[in-house]
């Protein structure tokens, strides 16, 4: 297991003002490297036996293994769901000045 392998977390929240405060609390506390916030989608799905249609903003959070744990507590904290998706999707390849940067950028010790 590398603590240094960057994983790009999915959530959906609400609204924009929602994904916003999100995606700033998560970058100011070095969780998170980067927080893309996607345009408005349409999710169909069966919450406590009922079937929901709902418009949410998707966010895919930059972030790494080792601060994966933190991120986890941190947007279960913010989040307004009372079982929010998180998915952690693991990088297997990428540009690797970008990858060093996603690692930097959530280190809790900056040199």
């Amino acid at each position: 297991m590398n603590d240094q392998e960057v994983f790009v977390v999915i959530t959906n929240v609400p609204d924009r003002a929602t994904a916003e405060r999100i995606a700033e609390a998560l970058v100011t506390v070095s969780v998170a490297a980067c927080v893309n916030i996607l345009a408005e989608c349409a999710s169909v799905y069966r919450w406590q036996g009922k079937l929901e249609h709902a418009t949410e903003v998707p966010l895919l959070i930059k972030t790494t293994r080792a601060a994966y744990p933190q991120l986890e507590k941190e947007l279960r904290k913010l989040h307004p769901y009372e079982v929010p998706e998180i998915i952690a999707l693991p990088v297997g390849a990428g540009l690797p000045e970008y990858l060093n940067w996603v690692v930097t950028e959530t280190r809790t010790e900056k040199t």
